[in-house]
């Protein structure tokens, strides 16, 4: 399995742009993925350099409904006109940051024939597989980050579930692939235990110091329990990722705009 990060906050070269957000090319022995889109089209930019060809992906999978994950969808459709794209059915609701400013995605795109809405479990065939887990239990809760959606004409705290991961299993590997984990790295990590799980941890409202680096303490031991391999960026955090680089080692990883992860 190869995965390309196309798309990150940061960039392993100055030929390849970043931006805040995320998208991850995967090929696999069926098939060519794309993991979100980013914020902007700048992954189909750095996607190009990479050798990757953009009109061959077969499949497309949006993590959730944040600009910063679907902002590039319709550059993704002008360049490949085939590949279905698997999304919530809660993407397209209305996602607000902490001063009410919408952060959802392109309402435009809405209507498409190509986006397949999912809810709960859904198995695409023996290698690839999308969970939501909204009916899974939370007992390791994140710090509220501001977050909100609105219901019923009213803004209330997100319950992110518009939110859902790919799991790839492989040669006998099970990975996950996980946009920002707004549900809780921690619950992500503990509900399906894989050999190695790729995606932002949303720790970058924490601090490094005081309660917040107890937080962030307490959950690299907690992610070093299970025997996974973790890859991470975007929504983590530099000074956070430092702080779990210490604590967890070669146990963590990141990601940049540019790397080519061979699993």
């Amino acid at each position: 399995m190869k995965i390309i990060t196309l798309i990150e906050n940061t960039s392993c070269d100055e030929r390849f742009a970043c931006e805040h957000g995320l998208s991850l090319y995967i090929e696999t022995a069926r098939h060519k993925i794309l993991f979100d889109a980013g914020k902007s089209g700048a992954f189909a930019a750095n996607a190009a350099k990479l050798g990757v060809d953009l009109s061959a992906v077969d499949i497309a999978v949006l993590s959730h409904g944040h600009y910063d994950h679907g902002g590039g969808l319709a550059e993704f459709m002008q360049q490949n006109s085939r590949a279905p794209i698997y999304l919530s059915r809660y993407a397209f609701e209305a996602h607000l940051n902490a001063t009410g400013r919408d952060i959802g995605l392109n309402k435009a795109l809405q209507q498409s024939d190509r986006l397949i809405f999912t809810d709960a479990e859904l198995v695409i065939d023996e290698e690839l597989a999308l969970y939501t887990c909204n009916d899974r239990a939370r007992p390791f809760a994140m710090p509220p980050c501001g977050l909100s959606m609105v219901e019923n004409g009213e803004r209330v705290p997100e319950d992110f579930r518009h939110e859902q991961y790919l799991l790839i299993r492989e040669n006998g590997s099970r990975v996950l692939i996980s946009g920002c984990s707004h549900k809780g790295i921690l619950n992500i990590a503990e509900w399906f235990r894989p050999d190695v799980l790729i995606g932002g941890f949303h720790f970058m409202e924490l601090g490094t110091t005081g309660d917040d680096a107890k937080f962030i303490t307490d959950a690299a031991q907690k992610l070093c329990a299970h025997q996974t391999q973790y890859y991470t960026g975007h929504c983590t955090g530099q000074e956070q990722y430092r702080l779990l680089k210490s604590l967890m080692g070669s146990r963590v990883q990141s990601i940049s705009s540019g790397d080519v992860l061979e699993l």
